[in-house]
């Protein structure tokens, strides 16, 4: 189970993780937390006033799109989006809105997904939301409180039979060392890299977790890239998400990195596998 914030993250973070394990039989669920309303549309072909007058309609689609793309199954908690507050002061955030439910409030659909589903495995974001959107650290709340909760009799009843998942790991997907290794691969290959700038003024985002688990994935870079499509309105095809080409990618780094938060099960660090741990104590088939 990959616990997302927006309609796109689960392209972004881990998608090929999830379709090569989709691929091998595994069952994999991505939750959305929120339908993405707030979003700004990020690609230039899409600023359409129909598009705007039907933004969560249309993010409905094109997750749609990308489920199927992946391989994988999708269930909305149905959230309404916080949107990300700019200014100094920040504005307060919209009434409803994901980020300021209470935690029992905002868990309890997960905690029901978890318990019908049965994951052996969570994946979620750091307690920083990978970066600090609201939205983001919320879900990253909800999670660690479905994964503390779902086995337990006592808590959110009437959402199913507890169930325990064994392992929750943190997206580590934006971090220096892969980005430094695409970009030496570029050069390399007497191409112009994107990624010049950013690595410069990287030492202001120091890795907070250590990397424990590199999973292999990269016959699925594609796929990845045709899920991040598929989110017309998020990804512009122009944009950084494809400056370096899929073949150089697949040679520099050709893993996705997690941080393993929680594990229940006894693991050999560093890992290659999710399930690592898990295999050899439940049967997956």
């Amino acid at each position: 189970m990959a616990v997302h914030a927006h309609p796109d993250d689960e392209s972004s973070k881990g998608a090929a993780t999830m379709a090569r394990y989709a691929a091998e039989g595994v069952e994999v669920l991505v939750v959305t937390c929120t339908g993405g309303e707030r979003g700004d549309i990020l690609n230039p072909a899409m600023e359409k006033p129909e598009i705007k007058a039907n933004l969560a309609a249309v993010r409905m689609e094109e997750m749609a799109k990308a489920r199927e793309i992946l391989g994988v199954e999708q269930q909305w908690l149905g959230f309404v989006d916080s949107g990300l507050p700019e200014g100094d002061p920040l504005p307060p955030l919209p009434e409803g809105c994901f980020a300021l439910q209470p935690i029992e409030v905002a868990s309890e659909p997960l905690v029901r997904a978890v318990r019908e589903f049965r994951p052996h495995v969570i994946l979620t974001y750091d307690d920083n939301g990978g970066y600090p959107h609201p939205d983001h650290i919320m879900c990253h709340k909800v999670s660690v409180e479905a994964f503390n909760a779902a086995g337990d009799p006592d808590r959110y009843p009437g959402t199913g039979e507890p169930w325990q998942p064994l392992k929750l790991y943190y997206h580590l997907t934006f971090h220096q060392e892969r980005f430094q290794a695409e970009h030496t691969a570029m050069i390399k290959a007497g191409l112009e890299s994107p990624y010049a700038e950013m690595l410069q003024r990287w030492e202001d985002r120091p890795l907070q977790w250590e990397i424990t688990t590199r999973v292999p994935c990269a016959d699925y870079f594609e796929v990845r890239d045709q899920a991040l499509l598929a989110h017309a309105t998020q990804i512009d095809p122009n944009g950084p998400f494809f400056a370096c080409p899929t073949e150089i990618k697949r040679e520099a780094w050709p893993t996705e990195d997690y941080h393993l938060a929680r594990s229940l099960v006894d693991t050999e660090l560093p890992e290659d596998d999710l399930f690592a741990g898990v295999r050899e104590k439940v049967c997956l088939s």
